[in-house]
């Protein structure tokens, strides 16, 4: 008796022309099915519009956060420095408005990472629906340049800003150097 080839997914081989011919077919299907699930990550779109969109969009939060910071700061320390006087008042409120002003940064950045949210949804959501088409599993292992990023992370304690607020209150810490 002949023993029977195995093939690299574990089905065994058949060597009848019409199992063969099912079995190129089903490569086959494969193929399509896969070309269709890379057509569907519009890869090219992301690459040309939505990732540097993302950069632009948090470029510029990052930009108009440390302006409105920059600017309540300024302000924040001129209204320390108003002389007392008949005019305190009004020229405090003066100063209050334009703090006012800088904190509608919130309003705008808020959009823009709205923006980014999305974008990185639909990336989320077309690499799902990709990783499901071609039954993709993660290779085994961490990648090394992740695990030396992870190592040197924890080594610097390097764990910023945590969800729901820090680990630590800030009480505690105001407690350390009290």
């Amino acid at each position: 008796m002949r023993p029977m080839a195995v093939a690299r997914d574990g089905r065994p081989q058949t060597s009848t022309p019409s199992a063969m011919v099912r079995e190129l077919l089903d490569i086959a299907d494969y193929i399509a099915n896969l070309r269709d699930a890379i057509a569907l990550l519009r890869a090219n779109e992301l690459t040309r519009d939505r990732l540097p969109m993302v950069h632009e969009e948090l470029s510029e939060v990052v930009a108009a956060t440390a302006g409105a910071t920059n600017s309540i700061m300024g302000t924040a320390e001129s209204i320390l420095g108003l002389p007392a006087g008949p005019d305190y008042r009004e020229a405090v409120e003066a100063k209050i408005y334009d703090i006012f002003e800088a904190c509608a940064f919130q309003d705008i950045t808020g959009q823009r990472i709205a923006k980014v949210a999305e974008a990185m949804s639909q990336l989320e959501g077309r690499l799902a629906r990709f990783s499901t088409a071609v039954k993709a599993r993660d290779a085994a292992g961490i990648d090394e340049m992740e695990a030396d990023r992870r190592s040197r992370s924890e080594s610097l304690l390097l764990n910023g800003p945590q969800m729901g607020g820090p680990a630590t209150a800030q009480d505690a810490i105001d407690a350390l150097f009290a």
